[in-house]
């Protein structure tokens, strides 16, 4: 995984090049989201300079989500036949040059277009993460890895919240793009340069049979994709006709509500309902990412220790995800009190539950038909994020001038049904057969 196709040594002890792996999802993750966020912590200056109503407010919000989940599934046939060496690298850099455009222009439609722009470019990403998990980490250490980087998402937004909302501050919004698009630039050049597949890596003959012999799936990197068949409408049929997954898929559709909240509104909460600056709510908005990083790495940590331990595939899986949409209920507690304090504190429990979820990706590796990882990563992402549109939309309809509180309860009934349809559908964790079940 080092620059360069080389010869992989062989050795008795395994090497660690999976581990470089790892850091390099981990730093993709954190531009992934760093380009996510920007437009929610630039939103109060940027409507107030483009005089945007509310609704307008809403719709520029939400329009990544509409290209980013209408282009899941095309980004999951893309991952089922472009090397994640090159489609990441595309993908990064086209997403990077729309963001940094966002910076330039200064009216509301160029905006919206180039959000959509950011959308279609970004959902290849987490079907790309999962293909390289799936291929380079054995089952045992595949929960540990993706929490890593997925904590990424949360890491990047703790410690980048404060440093963009200070640049809003001391100069303009247009530099919370421009900087963020240069930064993905320079990364998808980076990607391209350093990522190989396990066999055209540094990683010896060792490190490999230890993935291959642990689940990982090794023999994904080596299929060239002018090989794999098309997608037929049975496979599509397989992917949208099991109970299983469905239950994966409405439960990231409830996960990633509360994430999409705290991308779109909560910066616009703790300024115009909450009575902060620019960057007093920079600071406590960091607060809990903070919490969903500590949620993140301790699931992805609990879930492999439980599975090494001998508990089930099932319970250790689940019992993460499970346990963090309960604790994220607790964002209704944020309705009921005027203190600033308690507000974060109720935030910041629900995020680190939000956190202790994340590991819903492993269900993909875990569930899908091997065959179809793609196609099944693209249809969980494309359901899941549907709440990238709708969380903006609804929120925006349902808050009012002087209250919040329905937002709330609305984040709360979604997060109750996310538990249910884990507890119902997902049932036992094993992988979902391609034939139609009699």
């Amino acid at each position: 995984m080092t620059s360069g196709t080389t010869t992989p040594a062989r050795t008795g002890r395994p090497s660690k090049v999976r581990v470089i792996v790892a850091v390099m999802l981990f730093v993709t993750v954190v531009i992934n989201y760093m380009d996510r966020a920007n437009l929610s912590i630039a939103m109060p200056a940027l409507s107030g300079d483009l005089d945007l109503s509310t609704a307008q407010q809403g719709l520029l919000l939400s329009a990544f989500g509409w290209t980013y989940a209408a282009m899941q599934l095309p980004g999951g046939w893309l991952v089922d036949r472009v090397s994640p060496r090159v489609l990441y690298t595309l993908c990064l850099i086209l997403w990077s040059l729309a963001t940094f455009f966002m910076g330039i222009v200064g009216g509301f439609a160029a905006l919206v277009v180039l959000r959509l722009l950011v959308g279609a470019l970004e959902a290849p990403a987490y079907p790309i993460n999962s293909r390289v998990a799936t291929a380079w980490f054995p089952e045992r250490e595949r929960a540990t890895a993706i929490g890593f980087y997925t904590s990424g998402q949360f890491i990047g937004l703790a410690l980048l919240t404060p440093v963009l909302s200070w640049l809003q501050a001391a100069m303009s919004w247009h530099w919370v793009f421009i900087l963020t698009g240069v930064v993905g630039i320079v990364w998808g050049a980076v990607w391209y340069l350093v990522y190989r597949e396990p066999r055209d890596s540094r990683a010896n003959e060792a490190e490999i049979d230890l993935i291959r012999s642990g689940g990982g799936l090794v023999e994904l990197a080596e299929d060239r994709p002018q090989e794999r068949p098309r997608n037929t409408r049975g496979d599509v049929a397989t992917v949208l006709g099991r109970k299983k997954l469905w239950g994966i898929y409405i439960g990231q559709f409830c996960l990633t509500s509360t994430l999409w909240f705290f991308l779109t509104w909560f910066p616009t909460y703790l300024v115009d309902y909450r009575g902060m600056d620019y960057i007093e709510s920079g600071l406590l908005a960091s607060l809990p990412y903070v919490a969903a990083v500590i949620g993140v790495v301790s699931s992805g940590l609990v879930s492999d220790l439980l599975l090494r331990k001998g508990v089930s595939l099932s319970l250790a899986r689940k019992a993460p995800i499970i346990t963090g949409l309960l604790l994220t209920t607790l964002m209704a507690g944020a309705a009921f009190t005027d203190s600033t304090a308690l507000v974060i504190t109720f935030l910041s429990i629900a995020f680190f539950g939000n956190g202790l979820a994340s590991i819903t990706w492993s269900l993909v590796s875990a569930l899908a038909p091997q065959r179809l990882l793609g196609l099944t990563g693209g249809m969980f992402n494309f359901i899941g994020n549907l709440s990238s549109i709708a969380t903006p939309i609804v929120i925006g309809f349902l808050v009012t001038d002087e209250s919040f509180t329905p937002a709330f309860g609305y984040m709360t009934a979604v997060t109750v049904v996310g538990i249910l349809s884990y507890v119902f559908l997902v049932g036992r964790i094993e992988r979902v057969s391609e034939r139609q079940p009699s």
